[in-house]
């Protein structure tokens, strides 16, 4: 039986993997954020063409990324209470979404992510 898939699904989950496999510890946060901020990009727009099963997929890898940025904050870290406080607000947002779609608060956590990932590089 064939599968129907998304082809650009299957290269962006190719290019996932090698990049894992090569990353360094700051490497990974960067990807991490990366994928919060394109999933819910993603499932922006799916929402907009009507294509649940997209905005749910894509809010289920945010909800991943977002995950792993959580296990991987160090809670006495200067920053980590902070850090931790943004990704289980993000968290909560993005699960309330599955029931409630809310565009412009998912965008501004978008935004959010963003910014955060920008400095990261800048630094």
């Amino acid at each position: 039986m064939l599968l129907n898939r998304d082809p650009s699904e299957a290269y962006r989950r190719v290019d996932f993997d090698a990049r894992v496999k090569g990353a360094d510890s700051r490497q990974l946060v960067d990807l991490c954020l990366e994928q919060v901020a394109g999933s819910i990009g993603r499932a922006i727009h799916a929402a907009g063409t009507g294509d649940n099963g997209a905005r749910s997929r894509a809010l289920t890898r945010a909800v991943a990324a977002l995950t792993a940025l959580q296990l991987g904050v160090d809670p006495d870290a200067p920053t980590g209470e902070a850090l931790l406080q943004l990704y289980q607000s993000a968290r909560t947002a993005m699960l309330d979404s599955v029931l409630r779609f809310d565009p412009a608060r998912l965008d501004q956590i978008r935004q959010d992510f963003i910014e955060i990932r920008q400095a990261m590089l800048g630094a």
